[in-house]
């Protein structure tokens, strides 16, 4: 069985990839569970000085696992807050370890992969990346993070209408927006991704560590309580006709026919 996530350590740099391309890396339980050990491990592991987190295959992360989710309706309720919890252990820890971690991010990135994109220190994508918040395309409110994380990067307002509306944005837009620090050419991504992850590597660890450290002592005030109100919420979500009705529409790449309930 192929691991869901893998890392490769080389030179203080700690690569993990997330290696479900043939579902555009969508996470499920399994994917989580091994992300948080993962995350867990590299930041125990004193060879790592810098962390890359990438997706193989065509995408970043295309979200949640859409065709799980409609094949466990009935259990969604009970299932997202067990998934979501390892889920939010993973970005927590990746957030908060004393180490930099670079999002580098292609072809698609959404739901859930925004969460872990906003989780990141750092993030550079290549031209042509599709961003959109997702979760309402299938009757959901977000989790991992992105309503604590999103409105910080981008204002109010401007998170309003990224969630409430799911627009697909491009890497320019998620760079001005402040989502990501670089747009870059596709074939440069991966030699720019090293380059910064080198140039992180060779710095001054203890001073990285503490500024970050500082950083999100004022930026993540109550990230933890926000994550447990997500989880609830979108496990609400779950037990609606217009969930249901997301779900079944995305699987049948059709538009959802929402009713409100």
């Amino acid at each position: 069985m192929t691991d869901s996530v893998l890392v490769d350590v080389a030179e203080g740099v700690a690569t993990v990839t997330l290696n479900r391309p043939q579902v555009m890396n969508a996470m499920d339980g399994a994917m989580m569970a091994r992300l948080r050990d993962v995350a867990e491990g590299v930041q125990e592991d004193g060879a790592v000085r810098a962390v890359v987190v990438r997706g193989a295959g065509p995408a970043f992360v295309a979200g949640g696992d859409v065709a799980m989710m409609k094949n466990h309706l009935a259990e969604m309720p009970e299932m997202v807050v067990r998934i979501g919890r390892d889920m939010h252990l993973a970005f927590t820890t990746l957030r908060r370890m004393p180490k930099p971690v670079i999002a580098s991010v292609h072809g698609a990135c959404a739901g859930a992969g925004m969460g872990l994109l906003a989780a990141c220190d750092l993030a550079i994508a290549a031209e042509g990346t599709r961003f959109f918040v997702a979760y309402t395309r299938i009757g959901t409110s977000p989790d991992g993070g992105v309503s604590h994380w999103l409105p910080r990067l981008v204002g109010y307002k401007k998170a309003m209408e990224l969630t409430l509306l799911s627009d697909v944005f491009d890497a320019a837009t998620a760079r001005d927006l402040g989502i990501v620090n670089w747009a870059v050419a596709p074939g440069q991504l991966d030699a720019e991704t090293r380059k910064l992850a080198r140039r992180l590597a060779d710095g001054p660890t203890l001073a990285f560590a503490e500024a970050k450290a500082l950083v999100n002592r004022g930026f993540e005030a109550g990230v933890e309580g926000q994550m447990d109100e997500e989880l609830r919420s979108f496990a609400r979500c779950t037990r609606t006709s217009d969930f249901a009705e997301g779900v079944t529409a995305f699987i049948e790449k059709r538009q959802p026919n929402f009713v409100g309930r």
